[in-house]
């Protein structure tokens, strides 16, 4: 792994566990073993990193939802989308990351610094959603897919902050609310 990289993968790490106030740029150096100046090679400072790590964040949640891409038919697909959004947000070694996620995206000092990105996030998940719900004939497939990620994300935020919460009956029901429209 390049340098670069193992800088994005530590200050990941490190700001998942400690959050990203808390974590100095010193730590990411001690635990990568490298330089600050190499930091600062890469990144010209820390609000630089901390975008590169949402966006490295951001593919592991892409890749995590990508197990719907092989349905073709447009009637199995919402249930591919929902069965793949779930499967991504349980896989234990993600638990983190993802809750650190939703903690830079509504602190409002890193949520300015990462506006651009959250918002081309959003736009590829309404784009992408909202392409499955007019197929499938949805009244509002605009409107439907605002409720369906903001659901998402409730569901996400409860799951992922309450020990105990019983994703799987949620996954169930949420998935009965949308495919049998």
């Amino acid at each position: 792994m390049d340098k670069r990289n193992e800088i994005i993968r530590v200050a990941t790490q490190l700001f998942t566990e400690n959050g990203f106030e808390s974590t100095p740029i010193s730590a990411i150096c001690g635990q990568a073993e490298i330089s600050k100046g190499l930091v600062i090679y890469h990144f010209k400072n820390k609000n630089e990193l901390l975008r590169e790590v949402f966006v490295y964040i951001t593919h592991i949640i892409e890749e995590a939802d990508k197990n719907d891409q092989h349905v073709t038919k447009t009637e199995n697909k919402l249930e591919a989308m929902i069965d793949s959004i779930f499967d991504g947000m349980t896989v234990p070694e993600h638990r983190k990351i993802y809750q650190f996620n939703f903690s830079v995206m509504v602190h409002p000092k890193t949520r300015a610094l990462l506006l651009d990105l959250i918002q081309e996030r959003y736009l590829g998940l309404q784009s992408s959603t909202e392409e499955v719900f007019r197929a499938l004939g949805y009244e509002n497939p605009e409107v439907v897919t605002k409720m369906f990620i903001a659901e998402i994300d409730g569901i996400a935020m409860n799951y992922l902050l309450n020990d105990g919460f019983p994703i799987e009956e949620v996954k169930r029901e949420f998935a009965k609310k949308y495919i049998n429209k």
